[in-house]
């Protein structure tokens, strides 16, 4: 069977809930810790025994232990395993909050700029639901944040919940070490409910960030907690003996701020943040003589940069901390006037930071316990924060509503908008696949196509069930199907060849096929395999060598495209080029080395002369 590249979301049904009114739990988080990371596991360990998260509710994933990873490990370290674990569990609508903890990768690497490919993991994986439901989410530049408040008041906010918003809020348990991770979630525990904000300004600055401290002081007047704000406007750095529960300045971008510590005392549950730049642009600790701001002198710099660390605030208190991996621009940075108004209103430390928060798929890092609330609770319903399942798609309510309206969308070419009934079944047959239920999941899909024949996702599940069960003509059957609803689907014209010339004995009718595919692709290495197949099949040995050459110079890890390079150069005649691709696709994947035709190859090729 060629690739398909198909990667079918699954789910599982999740039993109903009862109307009990309450707030968010233990029992809507999901906690993700690196298993090469004992930190990360003990952290995360010690999290899930503090909020009674249920012990199914951590996940261990395999990642780099790196501050920064490649965007295509992230996607295949990080966010397909946690999207398999929402998808097997049913966790979509009743899971709303993220955290991750110390030894999980921080850091996308990527361009810089306003459409900076680069991005915290945290902000990027806040996007995960969006992008199961089918959205496509290009890597450049930031989204718009759908919690995000802008300029209303506080008292139109509501708690998050999947009813209103598909994303999910991802924050993380960090700091210069995991003890000191450890002690921040005890923080988190208890917090206190009496403490100054302390906003400090940037004296003689005339700029819109030092507008919005000013209005985060005028918005917490308003409330009643006027004689709770200390605001500094001078050059002098804010100073109070009291107790603090908000805080946010310049940092190392104010004269007055050169320094590791602010000189305050922090009280349990106190959240934080700075103007600067690139605060979360490392976790590791730099030497004690290093000052931030000084950063005329190579020497000066730590890790590339002398701004201030989000971990040294951590280190003196603080409970919550927003930082960025890289310059997010003030207009998407995190807005005070928005976070700490929020906070005290009793909306939780995540709640809070994402209310204030404009961009997703960005710079942003959130450091604490997403269920922090030192004030007040949230009323909300049983079915706000699990709405349960839906009995026609055996999938969650409002991800089964989201995930058909995308759809939906992508309507083919005449006949109207794709048929609900079948896009439903099409879910439970998707939800039956998560419990292993293949045969269940073939005779929902073989209904699902059969109300609408359009739905191209299911006929390829088919193909892709056909297939593995070895019913060849069956699968060429779903093939055709596709390429009636859509002649230029590659990857139908590319399988459906590969059948034909392979198994079927008709490389004739293939060559046009994979002929197109091939141009349509412009020269997918996979499918430029699949012609230079078929063009030696039907003895085209000069085509054959031409494309299979292509092939493994755009795919030169594809160990079937070596042994088909292998076949054809020794039809060729060019037994020395055909053995060192036979070597190199054994080196790719030794098990081909069972293989019949492999075994073959090798009794032609003989030993190197």
């Amino acid at each position: 069977m060629r690739e398909s590249w198909i990667v079918a979301w699954v789910f599982l049904l999740v039993l109903g809930t009862s109307a009990v009114v309450g707030a968010q739990t233990g029992e809507n988080v999901l906690v993700v810790v690196n298993a090469a990371s004992a930190d990360s596991v003990r952290i995360g360990e010690h999290y899930a025994r503090a909020r009674a998260v249920p012990a199914g509710q951590v996940l261990r994933i395999e990642a780099p232990v790196a501050h920064e990873i490649p965007r295509g490990d992230y996607e295949r370290a990080i966010e397909v395993p946690i999207a398999k674990w929402l998808n097997v569990n049913a966790g979509h609508d009743r899971i709303l909050y993220i955290v991750l903890t110390r030894g999980v990768p921080v850091r996308i690497a990527g361009t810089a700029g306003r459409l900076a490919t680069l991005a915290s993991v945290d902000s990027e994986l806040a996007l995960l639901y969006r992008k199961m439901t089918g959205r496509v989410m290009a890597p450049q530049g930031d989204q718009p944040n759908p919690y995000y408040l802008r300029e209303a008041p506080v008292a139109e906010a509501k708690p998050f919940t999947h009813v209103d918003h598909d994303i999910f809020l991802v924050t993380r348990l960090d700091g210069f070490s995991g003890d000191e991770a450890v002690k921040l979630i005890d923080r988190a525990i208890n917090p206190a409910t009496s403490g100054h904000v302390v906003l400090d300004m940037k004296a003689a600055y005339r700029d819109k960030a030092n507008d919005w401290l000013a209005a985060t002081a005028e918005h917490l007047t308003a409330s009643g907690l006027g004689d709770r704000v200390v605001l500094e406007s001078t050059a002098a750095a804010a100073r109070t003996s009291a107790p603090v529960l908000g805080y946010y300045s310049w940092g190392s971008n104010d004269a007055a701020l050169l320094s590791r510590t602010t000189g305050l005392t922090f009280a349990p549950g106190a959240i934080a943040s700075l103007y600067v730049a690139t605060s979360g642009r490392t976790f590791a600790e730099p030497p004690a003589s290093w000052v931030p701001g000084r950063g005329g002198l190579r020497d000066d710099l730590f890790e590339g940069s002398a701004d201030s660390l989000a971990a040294d605030l951590v280190r003196e208190g603080a409970t919550g901390v927003a930082a960025y991996v890289a310059d997010p621009f003030l207009d998407r940075a995190i807005r005070p006037d928005v976070l700490l108004p929020a906070y005290f209103a009793g909306f939780t430390l995540a709640e809070a930071y994402y209310l204030a928060m404009p961009s997703l798929s960005w710079q942003t890092v959130v450091i604490g316990d997403p269920l922090c609330r030192p004030f007040g609770t949230a009323s909300l319903s049983a079915e706000q924060l699990d709405p349960g399942v839906d009995p026609a798609t055996e999938t969650p309510r409002e991800f089964t509503r989201r995930w058909i309206a995308v759809s939906r969308e992508d309507t083919p070419d005449g006949g109207g908008p794709l048929r609900t009934d079948g896009l439903q079944v099409t879910l439970k047959a998707r939800a039956r696949l998560a419990r292993e239920d293949k045969i269940g999941a073939r005779d929902a899909l073989v209904e699902a196509t059969r109300l609408e024949p359009r739905l191209n996702g299911a006929q390829f599940l088919l193909a892709s069930y056909y297939e593995e069960a070895g019913e060849f003509e069956q699968a060429a059957d779903r093939y055709r199907a596709i390429l009636a609803n859509k002649s230029t689907d590659i990857l139908a014209l590319n399988n459906l060849a590969y059948h034909l010339a392979t198994r079927a004995g008709k490389a004739g009718e293939a060559l046009p096929l994979a002929q197109r595919a091939y141009v349509l692709s412009r020269g997918e290495p996979n499918v430029t395999d699949t012609l230079a197949w078929v063009h030696h099949l039907l003895g085209n040995g000069r085509e054959a060598v031409q494309y299979v050459g292509e092939a493994v110079a755009r795919g030169p890890n594809l160990p079937e495209a070596r042994v088909h390079a292998a076949a054809i150069y020794l039809a060729a005649g060019q037994a020395d080029i055909a053995r060192t691709e036979l070597q190199r696709a054994l080196e790719l994947d030794p098990a081909l080395a069972n293989r019949g035709e492999v075994k073959a190859l090798q009794e032609k090729l003989g030993p190197a002369q």
